[in-house]
């Protein structure tokens, strides 16, 4: 059953990168048509999945209690996954199936959740739940129910990220993120520029003249991945602000010390992690998962051609678990003008 396609917020899918994914897929264009298919999969496999909604979202420490931590997160990994590859997948296909799974899930998270405790539960909200939010966005005007919803975002998910959006390392990027989601989603201007304020403030802090960023670095062998976790919500905010607002922080640069730089860095030493300078054997990431997914959705905002280079061989990039910032980048491509 079809219908009548809808109106979306500016958020990390503004209404112009669906219509022109839209004309791609009628066009047939390999890649997006991949990854639109890759969508359908995941979207299928939603309808068949249960909320898992908790009342209290407990998550322990990760280096405390590393079981217990993945095995707390993925109740809300799971759902924000499904309700948002079915929300996507609903704004694309116009098939209310779609719609009303995301909702379903949505509402069950609404309904049931009222907070987030232990040591880890803040920043795995934070950054499992920006899909809910971008999910919520796609769905504004097909959703009656969504005050109880908007409701969650206000007393629950903005909470958890504006608790943590002031610290030195990725948490506050996640919070950051999280935060500008919903500002955006609920309509609150002076919220979105309190977070764009937060990203000009302190950049510089978190990157050196050289690109590398120190309190990820310092990570052990984790700090290749910890540079990619921090580099994929700064510049999803990034993308979310201009956006909202027209205004690109994508080009931030101090002295020798810019965010394309960081990201080059990144981009470097992920390909020759036996070089990396601050800790031996590291763990670098892949093309298909991290950070193929983050030099995908920005090989066209820099126009860097090693970056959709380095992508182009994979048939479609999605991240369908754990932290949700660029997560379909190649179906969604992102750019300044469509």
């Amino acid at each position: 059953m079809e219908a009548q396609a809808v109106r979306t917020s500016e958020g990390m899918h503004p209404e112009a990168q669906i219509a022109f994914v839209k004309k791609q897929l009628k066009q047939k264009e390999v890649r997006i048509t991949a990854a639109y298919q890759q969508l359908l999969q995941h979207a299928d496999s939603a309808l068949a999945h249960s909320s898992h909604a908790l009342a209290d979202f407990n998550v322990p420490g990760y280096y405390q209690d590393a079981q217990g931590h993945r095995t707390s997160s993925r109740s809300l990994q799971s759902d924000a996954f499904d309700a948002y590859a079915c929300a996507l997948a609903y704004r694309l296909s116009n098939n209310t199936r779609y719609l009303d799974k995301a909702r379903y899930f949505l509402n069950g998270w609404a309904q049931t959740n009222t907070g987030y405790s232990n040591a880890d539960g803040p920043l795995v909200m934070a950054y499992s739940g920006t899909a809910l939010v971008i999910a919520a966005s796609l769905l504004q005007d097909s959703w009656p129910e969504q005050d109880k919803f908007r409701t969650w975002v206000t007393q629950v998910y903005k909470k958890a990220c504006d608790e943590i959006r002031h610290r030195k390392n990725n948490w506050a990027d996640w919070g950051r993120f999280g935060s500008v989601l919903s500002a955006q989603y609920l309509g609150d201007d002076a919220e979105i520029r309190v977070n764009i304020d937060l990203i000009r403030r302190d950049l510089f802090d978190k990157i050196t003249e050289d690109g590398h960023m120190p309190h990820e670095t310092r990570r052990g062998n984790n700090g290749i991945w910890y540079t990619y976790f921090s580099l994929a919500p700064i510049t999803a905010a990034c993308w979310v602000a201009y956006n909202a607002t027209g205004e690109n922080l994508f080009t931030m640069s101090q002295g020798a010390a810019s965010l394309k730089f960081a990201l080059d860095y990144l981009f470097h030493y992920n390909l020759h992690a036996d070089s990396w300078p601050w800790f031996d054997n590291p763990r670098p990431g892949t093309v298909a998962n991290w950070p193929g997914n983050l030099f995908e959705a920005l090989a066209l905002i820099y126009d860097d051609p090693k970056y959709s280079s380095y992508t182009k061989a994979e048939p479609a990039i999605c991240i369908s678990s754990h932290h949700f910032a660029w997560s379909f980048p190649t179906l969604m491509p992102a750019r300044f003008t469509y």
